[in-house]
């Protein structure tokens, strides 16, 4: 069935009215839904809504509620995926598939050895917009409970102060580290809020790995093979979350 996310404070009662343009268009043009037919609404916070579409306009779209669930489809790790910003359409596929694995918040980094360098606003923006739309569309498939947030795209430095002031367990792949594995660094600890950087095409530069050394990061190895950028964190994140239990059935 297909999902759509609405603000709670549209929902009345057993009536929620979707307005937003883009789920309208995609409902009627694409779905082509009728009068009748069902739909999932999640409130964004763990609430989910069967409805029956009543009434089909360019406006709005007006539902009624038959089933109101409360399923817990957000896992209680809140990692946050700092990711150096890739080549090409990378990070559009990066986006998409931490999405589907759960992370709560994406923040692209331009760290020294990143190839894109984003000195136009205006380009940073229509950027931003197509990562958010991304996000959105990988929330609906995934059947997220949550949008998870897409920042402003920032450098390295920028990430550290960000990483100290939230006090999350930080966890950094390396090419170089050979002594240290994740499952070393995840058998050790029970924190749930986690942060991860993972290096654009060219990795860190040693500079960079002693900065994040300094603010305690965990440097750890991913194994014996090289993964590239758009692997890594799909990977990290996927061990993560079955290490700390959040893989499993509902």
């Amino acid at each position: 069935m297909n999902r759509f996310f609405v603000s709670n404070d549209i929902i009345d009662g057993n009536s929620i009215i979707i307005q937003d343009k883009d789920d309208i268009k995609h409902i009627k043009n694409v779905l082509r839904l009728k009068e009748n037919d069902k739909i999932e609404i999640s409130n964004g916070n763990d609430n989910e809504y069967i409805v029956k579409i009543d009434n089909i306009t360019n406006e709005y779209i007006k539902t009624t509620v038959i089933e109101k669930m409360n399923i817990k489809r957000e896992s209680d790790i809140n990692i946050t995926l700092y990711q150096g910003f890739p080549k090409s359409s990378k990070m559009d596929m990066i986006i998409q598939k931490v999405t589907e694995l759960g992370v709560k918040k994406i923040v692209p980094i331009i760290t020294d050895r990143t190839v894109v360098k984003i000195n136009n606003k205006k380009k940073e923006e229509k950027k931003l917009e197509r990562f958010k739309k991304i996000v959105v569309e990988a929330s609906k498939q995934s059947k997220r409970g949550i949008i998870p947030e897409v920042s402003q795209v920032i450098n390295l430095n920028q990430a550290i102060e960000n990483i100290k002031l939230a006090n999350d367990f930080l966890i950094v792949p390396y090419e170089s580290e050979n002594e240290i594995g994740i499952k070393d660094i995840l058998s050790k600890t029970k924190e749930k809020d986690i942060s991860i950087i993972i290096g654009p095409e060219g990795g860190f530069s040693k500079e960079e790995i002693d900065k994040l050394q300094n603010i305690g990061a965990n440097i750890v190895s991913l194994g014996p093979r090289i993964l590239r950028t758009e692997t890594a964190g799909i990977a990290l994140i996927s061990i993560i979350m079955y290490e700390l239990g959040d893989v499993g059935v509902i």
